[in-house]
């Protein structure tokens, strides 16, 4: 039985196209870490936060994982999305990547399977 102070963790997939002029400034932006933005994450509870690269069909793909620890994701987003340092970063970043048909961003994926 749960208590007041636990929760379920949230576990989100995403994946966006990247254009392949962008790949080595993309590797080259998050090699080099950008602790700003990187404590936002952990402010709003984005835990294990990952970015996968993976060529298919001769087209590059990102491909993220994150654990959301907190109790409340919508408001935690919309309180992210306002963040100046978050904005400067998506404002790099966006311009770099293509979504999915249907979408105008990250393409949220069905999780299949946990092994916890």
């Amino acid at each position: 039985m749960k208590n007041d102070q636990q929760h379920d963790v949230k576990r989100v997939g995403m994946v966006v196209k990247l254009k392949e002029e962008c790949i080595e400034a993309y590797r080259r932006l998050h090699a080099e870490g950008n602790p700003g933005v990187r404590d936002l994450l952990k402010t709003y509870h984005l835990d294990n936060f990952n970015i996968f690269l993976h060529k298919i069909e001769g087209a590059w793909y990102e491909f993220g994982y994150y654990e959301y620890s907190g109790t409340d994701f919508s408001a935690d987003m919309a309180a992210l999305a306002k963040e100046p340092r978050n904005v400067a970063w998506l404002e790099i970043c966006d311009p770099m990547q293509v979504p999915l048909a249907g979408s105008t961003g990250w393409s949220d994926m069905e999780c299949v399977y946990f092994n916890p």
